[in-house]
């Protein structure tokens, strides 16, 4: 069985925008050599996940986990992302797709921003009070 992870992101308007998500993909492959790690995207973006999908199929992938990179569970999460599953599962039956959990909830990455923040926060706070936008 070919595993493969799809990195599912909102999408922006400016191409800059997945700048971090591509630098997550590349410490993804580089600590998972010989999976396959795409980016996909909800709108404004491409590969659409449908796209992305079917690309990973045609290069044998018959497990296709898709990881929402997204703060927390909204309305894309709850509602859009499962029927797009569905859609999958219906086009390709005999590939496994698995939806994790919106990466955001994760306490590892609760913790990270948590410390992220506060190191900012903290050098914003330490600057001289011109420097202050």
């Amino acid at each position: 069985m070919t595993t493969a992870l799809i990195l599912f992101a909102h999408g922006a308007r400016d191409p800059e925008w997945a700048n971090p998500l591509r630098r997550v993909q590349a410490a993804i492959r580089q600590r998972a050599a010989g999976m396959a790690v795409e980016l996909a995207f909800l709108e404004f973006m491409a590969p659409n996940l449908h796209d992305c999908a079917a690309a990973l199929v045609a290069n044998g992938a018959t497990k296709i986990v898709v990881m929402p990179m997204f703060i927390a569970q909204g309305g894309h999460l709850k509602r859009e992302v499962p029927d797009m599953l569905a859609r999958l599962r219906s086009t390709w039956p005999e590939v496994r797709f698995s939806l994790g959990e919106a990466i955001g909830e994760n306490e590892i990455v609760v913790q990270a921003m948590a410390t992220a923040a506060l190191e900012a926060a903290g050098k914003i706070l330490t600057r001289p009070p011109a420097d202050f936008d």
